[in-house]
């Protein structure tokens, strides 16, 4: 499996081209950025993204996915902006949640990338059929923004009841989403029933993924092997994914930490795992 990383692990630092050297050193074959303004501004397309675009030109290393905003600020929500919900039911809410993440898939047309991953609902969300629906709507309307940019939408199993494998799979089946993906997030799985049971009902349909693990009582992103999540199970699992997806790490960042060497050693017992 392609070895990637998300930038997730730096989502408090200004991504730079030095961040990047180190995952690269750390063994990423692809990388996913994570899309929150104060780590990769981008809606700042004269300054950053061309600074960013510039580093992916030269290093060859694919851009694999972009993760979709979760907030539309450079604070991330903490001064009071309302999150990015493309589930909501206030039509104008969803309005403004749906353009913030199409400046977020207009990074293509400097930085290619295959895939956007998106949430619907905000963590925790009850089940709504007009819920269900407002995101129906949405990722009709980013899935046609995407499609001449080259993106393809990934939707991604979070811990809230609309976006259960069951009903990302109702959601593509019943829009006849073709053209929409999984991003497989195994610490989610984990967390909201179990990775077997995720990854049976979500297996052909997944072209991402995100690992990390937790205690199964907090999404926590922890490197694998500090949680609870059976990896060896979970390794067979995603190696017969029939798309072959990226083995992406999400990893919440630690001061304590060294990523570069965490990166490389965490590749190497996943793929070392029998």
């Amino acid at each position: 499996m392609l070895r990637a990383v998300s930038t997730y692990i730096y989502v408090q630092e200004r991504l730079h081209p030095g961040l990047l050297d180190g995952l690269v050193r750390g063994g990423a074959q692809a990388i996913e950025i994570f899309g929150a303004r104060q780590h990769f501004d981008y809606a700042n397309r004269k300054a950053h993204i061309k600074e960013i675009a510039e580093w992916f030109r030269s290093s060859g290393i694919p851009l694999n996915s972009v993760h979709s905003p979760l907030y539309p600020d450079y604070e991330w929500g903490r001064a009071g902006a309302p999150p990015v919900n493309i589930a909501s039911t206030d039509r104008a809410g969803r309005v403004d949640a749906m353009d913030e993440i199409k400046r977020a898939l207009e990074i293509a047309e400097q930085i290619p990338f295959r895939f956007l991953v998106q949430h619907l609902g905000a963590p925790n969300d009850s089940f709504d059929e007009k819920k269900f629906e407002a995101a129906m709507t949405s990722i009709e309307h980013l899935r046609a923004f995407a499609k001449p940019l080259g993106v393809c939408i990934l939707l991604e199993n979070i811990p809230n009841e609309l976006s259960t494998p069951e009903r990302l799979i109702e959601m593509i089946h019943a829009a006849h989403f073709d053209d929409v993906g999984i991003c497989f997030d195994v610490g989610h799985a984990h967390l909201m029933s179990s990775v077997r049971e995720a990854f049976g009902v979500l297996r052909p349909h997944i072209r991402s993924t995100h690992i990390h693990d937790n205690d199964k009582e907090k999404d926590s992103h922890l490197w694998p092997g500090l949680g609870t999540v059976d990896w060896k199970e979970a390794m067979e699992l995603l190696r017969s994914a029939p798309q072959t997806p990226p083995l992406l790490l999400e990893i919440e960042g630690e001061d304590k930490v060294n990523p570069v060497e965490k990166i490389r050693e965490t590749f190497e017992k996943l793929e070392g795992i029998e």
